[in-house]
């Protein structure tokens, strides 16, 4: 069996930590101060920056099940990075905080002061009461705590084994709990995204909701998991593991999770506008207007048509740095398309028009301060284990893939 200790990462990795937790925590200080003078706002770009790292984390955690459930050499050459963004949970736990701290103050989102009479409080009773709203965020970490650390513990145990048997009845294992906590998991990220984020603007909902993040969290991740290992495959160990193939296979799924995002959206579109609704329609109508219009625009060229094109490109899925840089670009995007979905939900701020264009320097701040202390407590975790499972059955097979004609 292969000797564990030549599989852990380089250790330039501990430089870009340290730059990551020294950028976080200037960051957050510098959020604080703003969120000090300006409560709402300082909430609300917090919330933007904590919705585009969840990402990273749970969308790991859905991919790791994926993997557990397909096969394929790309889960293999990946699983490391996926476990160690599923890892991440409990830093995620703390920076929920300040939003869970706004919403209980009633500093924070419009249902925390809507009237007693208004229908969405007599329709929904309790689940719209403030308290309530953070006992459901505790129930979906808890649960997404579950899912991350069993699979986790598995795969540390595999790590462990000392025979093929053993290693065979763990990845079973992984398999048979990934199938029908696959379907557990949507569910859970489609209620955690309706309180977090469609709860913004209380008298609006769609019923694609969900499925938009199931799909944009799993695309934010595997464009970080191509970048990682773009970085990584110039290096030892990785440079002995992963080939261009490998990249070919990762782009293929990149290009995939391209267009289902833009599959669902169109679909909430087109139910929404078929159907007609006032209270369904003016969350788009906001959106069409004056510069939203043009981000919604942007969005449609660049998350969607830009790198479908490029990524139809067999050539291109090969070319390891610049399916990096695609990957980095296509982050971006996902975080405007965050910006797009949050920014222009009601205000509670007295003066403010709905849908009004506000780009405030908070909304830049907090999504670098939460992405800096992100990459800090993700690069601790991905250094504690080997970086590629090589006590998998299938790890063998998953190299000699990438070096097949």
């Amino acid at each position: 069996m292969a000797e564990l200790d030549k599989y852990y990462a380089p250790k330039e990795l501990l430089g870009v930590r340290s730059i990551a937790v020294g950028v976080g925590v200037i960051g957050t200080l510098a959020w604080a101060v703003g969120t000090y003078f300006s409560p709402e706002q300082g909430l609300r770009s917090w919330l933007l920056g904590f919705i585009f790292w969840t990402g990273l984390t749970i969308g790991g955690l859905g991919i790791l099940m994926l993997q557990y459930l397909t096969g394929g050499a790309w889960g293999i050459a990946i699983r490391r990075i996926v476990e160690a963004c599923s890892r991440t949970l409990p830093l995620i736990i703390v920076l929920f905080v300040p939003l869970a701290i706004g919403v209980g103050m009633h500093k924070f989102m419009e249902f925390t002061h809507l009237p007693p009479d208004d229908h969405a409080v007599l329709h929904r009773g309790v689940f719209m009461a403030p308290w309530f709203w953070i006992v459901r965020s505790g129930i979906y970490f808890v649960l997404f705590g579950i899912m991350i650390h069993l699979l986790n513990k598995w795969s540390a145990a595999q790590d462990k084994t000392e025979d093929l048997a053993a290693s065979e009845r763990l990845l079973e294992i992984c398999s048979k709990f990934s199938g029908p906590t696959m379907v557990i998991y949507a569910l859970v990220v489609t209620f955690a995204v309706v309180d977090w984020v469609m709860f913004l603007d209380p008298h609006w909902f769609s019923t694609i909701w969900g499925l938009l993040f199931v799909a944009g969290w799993a695309l934010s991740c595997f464009a970080f998991s191509i970048i990682l290992l773009s970085w990584l495959a110039t290096k030892a160990p990785m440079d002995g593991v992963v080939t261009k193939r490998h990249f070919h296979d990762l782009g293929k799924l990149m290009l995939a999770l391209v267009m289902v995002w833009a599959y669902f959206n169109f679909s909430q579109f087109l139910i929404i506008w078929s159907g007609n609704i006032p209270e369904e329609t003016g969350w788009f109508i906001t959106r069409m207007k004056g510069a939203w219009g043009w981000m919604g625009a942007a969005l449609i060229i660049f998350h969607f048509a830009f790198p479908f094109l490029i990524l139809l490109q067999q050539d291109f899925k090969r070319q390891t740095k610049r399916l990096a840089t695609l990957g980095v670009f296509i982050l971006v995007m996902r975080l405007i398309d965050m910006f797009y979905q949050i920014a222009p939900t009601p205000r509670l701020t007295e003066g403010i028009e709905k849908g009004a264009f506000i780009v405030s320097w908070m909304d830049v701040v907090a999504p670098i301060a939460i992405g800096g202390l992100w990459l800090w407590f993700f690069i601790g975790e991905y250094m504690k284990r080997p970086i590629v499972p090589v006590k998998d059955p299938f790890y063998e097979r998953c190299v000699s893939h990438g070096r097949a004609h």
